[in-house]
């Protein structure tokens, strides 16, 4: 498909800056496709009126690390860079794929000097070697840490990667450290937050508890390349980058269960359902699964898992709002995008959320 039929203009004064207070006071637009109304402006304190008992709510339990790491490139004869990186996938105890920029003057063999501020690890530094290239600035990084203790060095001298379009109008601050993480954040490794949980709150838990909803958790650990755009001009000349992903035999059994007995899957964000549909056999039985997943969702996609999904408002042109368009319709997306352009929803990682039930087969 071509990309433009996935673009529409957004005013700045709908990208959230700040996430609302309390989160789960935040708006939640329903998107009911083939129904009318079609949309319904509610708050995600009524996600439980929206579910029925026996629905199973699933979500993204990554936890976000400080992954934008600056330093210097050094060469031999003392040439040295900024370089600006992001942790992007670890490939090992010691070795990261990152995004560096700017990436095209670095070289294989180049060392990389991050952390000089001597409350960093061991010397006050953490050091690494450009050990090879890929495309779109994607390098890899082998540290002369590893394991345990290259993890605590990158939560010293790293910091959190707010998006691009929170970046360039603030600074990150320590509000953003608790900010930009769910509450029931808990595998480490991801670099950007599953910002569709950041509306939940242990209220709202014992709300969905009482009403008869269950949770199960599933990782995704959510890659920098969540925030790259389509640049190719037809949707199958993109590439994705991959995520590392891990569904438990005990998440997947008991989320069969909620199917054989007539309940609903609910994705809570486009990282858990990603990850759902990798796992999925043809039938729709969710296997236990682990390992790299791709998985490129478009309009014409068959849905094999989720049911619905409570997604946060995407960019254009984004595979997000692709993934969501062949979710609920492409011209239902859009028309749920112009209203709440029009009626002031907040969008993006801090932004207000959405309940899309999916469209008829």
């Amino acid at each position: 498909m071509r990309v433009d039929l996935f673009n529409f203009h957004l005013p700045d004064e709908n990208i959230a800056l700040r996430p609302a207070s309390p989160r789960d006071s935040a708006r939640m637009l329903i998107v009911r496709p083939g129904h009318d109304p079609v949309l319904a402006d509610r708050s995600v304190r009524d996600l439980p009126d929206m579910l029925r008992p026996g629905d199973a709510l699933v979500f993204n339990d990554t936890r976000v690390i400080p992954a934008q790491l600056e330093g210097q490139r050094v060469r031999e004869g003392g040439t040295e860079l900024p370089v600006s990186t992001t942790l992007h996938m670890r490939v090992g105890p010691e070795r990261w794929k990152v995004f560096a920029r700017p990436g095209k003057r670095i070289k294989v063999g180049d060392r990389i000097l991050f952390g000089h501020s001597g409350d960093a690890c061991l010397l006050g530094t953490l050091n690494a070697t450009v050990e090879s290239k890929g495309e779109g600035g994607e390098i890899t990084l082998l540290f002369d840490l590893a394991g345990p203790a290259l993890d605590e060095a990158i939560m010293t001298v790293g910091h959190i990667p707010l998006p691009p379009y929170i970046a360039d109008k603030r600074p990150e601050d320590e509000r953003d450290r608790q900010d930009y993480q769910t509450i029931y954040a808990r595998e480490e490794g991801a670099v950007a937050a599953p910002t569709a949980g950041l509306h939940f709150t242990p209220e709202l838990f014992a709300a969905l508890e009482a009403a008869g909803v269950e949770r199960h958790f599933v990782t995704l650990h959510v890659g920098a390349g969540t925030f790259l755009p389509v640049k190719a001009e037809d949707t199958t000349e993109h590439k994705m980058h991959s995520e590392i992903g891990y569904v438990g035999p005990e998440t997947a059994e008991a989320l069969n269960a909620v199917r054989a007995r007539g309940g609903r899957i609910v994705s809570v964000g486009t990282t858990s359902l990603r990850l759902l549909e990798s796992a999925a056999a043809e039938d729709g039985t969710i296997l236990p699964w682990s390992g790299a997943t791709d998985i490129f969702i478009t309009p014409g996609y068959r849905f094999k898992a989720v049911d619905m999904l409570m997604t946060n408002f995407h960019l254009p042109k984004s595979t997000l709002f692709m993934l969501v368009s062949a979710f609920s319709g492409l011209e239902t997306m859009r028309s749920a995008y112009d209203h709440a352009i029009g009626t002031g929803y907040r969008f993006y990682s801090y932004g207000d959320s959405s309940l899309l039930f999916r469209k008829p087969e």
